[in-house]
């Protein structure tokens, strides 16, 4: 059976079974498997029956709303692909956003340092190493499970030639967090966990993704409340705070923001479907502590 063909069938099959974009998967999952490009698939006549049969096993998991990028064991983000499975959050496309936010706050910074809370699979700190060469990152991961995955993708894209990354294993939340960098620091981004107890997931994020990137609290702002108080301690003053949220979060996450005081242009942005994604805001005496240019 030729490749066209397989993959429509198996895109009707994930089709019945709710998956959001059938086609496009069963062909990135078919590729996967012969191990060529995606448009490589319309040149393909012959698909060998070994093949045909581990491609149907993956279609089977897919259908039971395993993630694709577990089934593939890849998922790009920006200009890096990283490796993901069991044990690690997916990184979303949306999140793609807040990477650039950042890249664009230190873009006239020589050695800029910047820490990603809660890294997962490390996909914000490695984009911003791939993207700014000089860039001093730090990247922080609690869950113990996760952290793995982290340090793989670290050392795979610091073979590949970029910037090499640190991977702390440690709590967002904790008061001692990275003391020796308190008051240097030009940007913190987080992703952190914001989902609101008792909410409804769908099964990929609900069945696969580790609940320690998922549940913050009643209102989803537990963590944080606490990653206010470490970034708030490790930015240098006049340095930048980005934290994604969910989509009900745009205006509670900015109040909480300015309620917890010492920042100053609160600014909430929305992704490009439109739909509130991620608040920054600036440390308070900016105008006391001017950016202090390149450093050595």
């Amino acid at each position: 059976m030729n490749a066209r063909t397989l993959a429509a069938q198996a895109a009707r099959t994930l089709a019945g079974a709710g998956v959001e974009s059938p086609r496009a998967d069963a062909e990135l999952l078919l590729a996967a498997v012969l191990d060529v490009p995606r448009a490589r698939l319309l040149t393909l006549d012959d698909v060998p029956d070994a093949t045909a049969g581990r491609f149907a096993a993956l279609i089977e998991q897919r259908a039971a709303r395993v993630p694709l990028q577990h089934l593939t064991g890849r998922a790009p983000f920006r200009h890096v692909e990283l490796a993901v499975g069991p044990g690690v959050f997916v990184p979303r496309p949306e999140t793609e956003l807040i990477a650039g936010w950042v890249l664009d706050r230190i873009a006239g910074l020589d050695a800029p340092r910047v820490v990603d809370l809660g890294t997962g699979s490390g996909a914000i700190a490695l984009s911003v190493a791939s993207e700014h060469p000089g860039a001093q990152v730090v990247a922080v991961e609690h869950d113990a499970g996760a952290i793995e995955w982290t340090r793989h993708n670290a050392a795979a894209r610091a073979a590949a030639g970029d910037t090499p990354v640190e991977v702390l294993a440690g709590d967002m939340t904790d008061p001692g967090l990275l003391s020796a960098l308190e008051g240097s620091v030009d940007v913190v981004v987080s992703n952190p966990p914001y989902v609101p107890d008792g909410a409804r997931l769908p099964r990929e994020v609900a069945d696969h993704d580790p609940p320690l990137a998922l549940w913050g609290g009643p209102d989803g702002l537990d963590v944080v409340r606490g990653l206010l108080r470490t970034a708030a301690r490790l930015l240098r003053p006049g340095g930048w705070l980005g934290i994604e949220h969910a989509d009900q979060q745009g205006s509670t996450l900015p109040a909480l923001v300015r309620a917890a005081g010492g920042w100053t242009e609160v600014t909430d942005h929305s992704d490009l479907a439109g739909r509130p994604r991620y608040t920054t805001a600036r440390l308070g005496g900016a105008e006391a502590a001017p950016d202090p240019g390149p450093r050595g």
